[in-house]
């Protein structure tokens, strides 16, 4: 299996398409893993080198000790880049994958393209609210939590018409190593990016969820709005638009990268 061992962590990747089309580097949301952006592949593999990859303390990364900032989150996209001698790239991540987006354009605006940011904010949640799941983990596990957790990512209509994606779903938060996701956790109970979001200079699209409880539309038309010349999309679906909408949101996608 492909590894980049970057001294801190060690990540898991996958690569498809072709070696030589614009690289596009996808970065899951918590409590998934690279196999959430399975229903954009066969589409985005005909254009891009698409590089997808578990979040360290996810799938089959490594798991460091302690917890992670979006700092460390961002070097390790850097760190995996250099790996691959990929000197630029497009990013597209959800969710948490949004906040290393973001601090990845801050902090290495040379090594992005287009930069597309997925049911996010600058600031998802509380510092409370994060503490509060935090402890919840610690105390109940992932395995009884992941029902509820995925109850917030799908609306009732798509859980009720898609029984078998929505299993997927609850299965990959389940193996999830609950010190990894609250490692993560921790990352976004301490980050606020919303007086950094404005020095973002990488083309941008935001795409949102109209039913979307954890990270709102508008969060995401604040964000929009806070970064320079950003595009706005909103799609009809919750947290996980990818897969609720998955048709609309790859469209969405090719059409803004390839424009």
């Amino acid at each position: 299996m492909p590894y980049a061992d970057l001294g801190a962590t060690r990540l898991y990747y996958v690569e498809d398409g072709p070696a030589d089309a614009p690289a596009l580097v996808l970065s899951n949301s918590l409590g998934t893993n690279a196999d959430m952006w399975a229903p954009q592949l066969p589409a985005l593999a005909e254009r891009f080198r698409v590089v997808r990859y578990d979040t360290r303390g996810h799938g089959k990364s490594s798991i460091p000790a302690g917890e992670y900032t979006f700092a460390q989150l961002a070097d390790d996209v850097a760190g995996l880049l250099d790996h691959l001698k990929i000197e630029r790239a497009h990013f597209c991540g959800l969710s948490m994958g949004g906040p290393t987006g973001m601090q990845l354009a801050l902090a290495h605006p040379q090594r992005v393209n287009k930069l597309v940011l997925c049911n996010t904010a600058a600031r998802i949640g509380s510092a409370d609210g994060w503490a509060t799941r935090i402890a919840a983990v610690g105390e109940n596990g992932l395995d009884a939590m992941a029902p509820a957790l995925v109850e917030r990512w799908l609306t009732a209509d798509f859980r009720a018409r898609a029984p078998v994606q929505t299993r997927q779903l609850v299965d990959m938060l389940r193996r999830t190593p609950e010190a990894g996701y609250n490692g993560n956790c921790a990352a976004l109970r301490d980050a606020d990016l919303r007086d950094q979001v404005g020095r973002i200079a990488a083309p941008t699209l935001v795409i949102a969820g109209t039913h979307d409880l954890a990270a709102t539309p508008q969060q995401g038309q604040e964000l929009a709005a806070a970064v320079p010349d950003a595009r706005y999309v909103e799609l009809d679906a919750s947290h996980i638009s990818n897969w609720e909408q998955a048709e609309a949101f790859t469209q969405a996608l090719v059409d803004f990268l390839a424009a």
